[in-house]
Parts: structure tokens; C-alpha cells; sequence
């Protein structure tokens, strides 16, 4: 891990319960665990976010800028999940 800081910190009741709880059921041996799993798992999301709006919002957004005729409106948007809806739920 390289080099280490230590943090107080203050949190929520159910928060810090949820943390004793996973050291309690030997998913994690520390708290520390816990918490450095969780910000493995929101940095990851973080770079899950950037690469979307790299790899497809920015180049969408892009396309419909250079070419406003490719857009659709809500009102089309709502009636292909409409259709979509009652494909996958035919009784409804």
C-alpha cells in the first residue's frame, strides 16, 4: 500500500454499525477493510462514470450537436419504452 495517513473520522450511527457488523461476521478483519473496500468499489464506479461519458454521453452528445436531425424527442422516447413495456409484459 505504500505509505500510510490515519483519519478520524465521524459517522452516522447506522453507518458505523453497519462497519462493526462486517468485521463482527468475518467478511472483513478490520474496520479500516471496510472502509478501503468501499473506496476501492467508489473510485472504481468513479472511473465506470468517466469511461461512459468518454466512450459514449461525450460521442453522443457530439453526434447530436453536429447533427440536431438525429435527435428525438421525450415524446418518442416515452412511446419506444411504451411499445418495449408491453413486449416484454404482453398483459399488461
Amino acid at each position: 500500500m505504500g505509505t500510510a495517513q490515519h483519519f478520524s473520522i465521524t459517522l452516522p450511527s447506522d453507518m458505523a454499525d453497519a462497519i462493526k457488523s462486517k468485521v463482527a461476521t468475518g467478511e472483513y478483519e478490520t474496520e479500516g477493510d471496510v472502509i478501503r473496500d468501499g473506496l476501492r468499489t467508489l473510485m472504481a464506479r468513479d472511473r465506470a462514470i468517466d469511461l461512459w461519458l468518454d466512450n459514449e454521453a461525450g460521442p453522443a452528445y457530439d453526434a447530436i450537436k453536429a447533427d440536431p436531425t438525429r435527435a428525438i424527442t421525450v415524446g418518442e422516447v416515452r412511446e419506444s419504452l411504451a411499445l418495449e413495456l408491453k413486449k416484454a409484459n404482453p398483459e399488461r
